[in-house]
């Protein structure tokens, strides 16, 4: 019921009588209460409009008495906007409150009934004009559901780059992590060693009943000879190296590493690096000479293991 109500209120009639036509009806639908409004009007005094008789009487002035017998008893009302004719005081409100005219006037026409062609016709072009605002409210809502899909995707998309972000710095921030430990345990390593040959030379001094300075390196004077000898080109101090590391799918990986820096920062860049949809642990190896390094290898610098100025490595599960 209240769906039928709304619809006769978006036509222009009011919500009381739009209420009681489809009470009156039954509920039946939109078709059979405007008929009833259309043949229930009810009995209201004449409007408080602007009124012009059909001559050039002021609307001023109030209206001369009219003989209802006369011919020019009031039988209608008439819009001198349009030249339409309304058969009571209802009707003329309804015109007056949907077109916004004001200037109407008494009529002696009388407006005679809808035929049954013409209210169907009237019913039709109803009809079509809510399905048209049905179809708009439908387009609306359409275009509101793609503007949130849009905002929705806009979202997602930041939240994903901002996620991505994140998760770079957390690598970065592991990585230097991990290279700050290394650092700490070869550090500790050496003292322990340092303080093993402290020790050694302790007890050596307390079993030989003196004390015994640590060895000190024999320098040679080599002999001079008469033949020259050719002097050995500078060794180069090198402070990075380049590795290429070739995947199991046939490509390759290429990077520059810092001469100090482990076996294990390798093996990380591959991990976060690989393209190849491989995942799982592996190991590193060379094949000249053929070498597969075992977990502590990982700890060792780059330089101690050869692996400079350049070098090419292979992933092997």
């Amino acid at each position: 019921m209240a769906d039928f109500v709304s619809m006769l209120v978006e036509m222009g009639f009011e919500k009381e009588k739009a209420e009681l036509a489809v009470s009156a009806t039954g509920n039946a639908g939109v078709e059979p209460a405007m008929e009833w409004i259309l043949s229930n009007p009810d009995p209201q005094p004449a409007p408080k409009l602007e009124l012009s008789s059909a001559t050039t009487t002021s609307p001023q002035q109030p209206s001369e008495e009219i003989d209802p017998d006369s011919e020019e008893a009031v039988k209608s009302y008439k819009c001198e906007d349009c030249g339409k004719l309304f058969k009571n005081a209802e009707e003329m409100e309804f015109h007056a409150a949907k077109t916004k005219h004001t200037n109407f006037s008494e009529s002696s026409e009388e407006k005679r009934p809808l035929t049954e062609e013409e209210r169907q016709n009237q019913l039709k072009l109803i009809e079509e004009k809510i399905k048209q605002k049905r179809m708009e409210r439908e387009e609306l809502e359409k275009k509101e559901a793609l503007e949130k899909e849009k905002m929705r995707m806009k979202v997602g998309k930041e939240m994903g780059e901002a996620k991505r972000r994140f998760e770079e710095q957390q690598m970065k921030e592991l990585m230097e992590a991990r290279r700050r430990e290394k650092l700490e345990e070869r550090a500790a390593r050496d003292k322990v060693k340092a303080q093993i040959e402290a020790d050694k030379l302790t007890r050596k001094a307390k079993f030989s009943g003196g004390s015994v300075e640590p060895e000190k390196a024999v320098v040679v004077t080599p002999v001079a000879s008469s033949t020259s000898v050719a002097e050995p080109a500078p060794k180069k101090d090198y402070t990075e190296t380049k590795l290429q590391v070739r995947l199991p799918s046939g490509k390759s990986l290429v990077q520059s590493f810092g001469i100090h820096e482990p076996l294990a920062a390798v093996r990380l860049y591959v991990e976060i690096n690989r393209t190849d949809g491989v995942s799982g642990p592996f190991n590193l190896m060379t094949n000249f000479p053929r070498k597969v390094f075992l977990e502590e290898d990982y700890e060792v610098p780059l330089v101690s293991l050869g692996l400079v100025p350049s070098a090419v490595l292979m992933v092997i599960k």
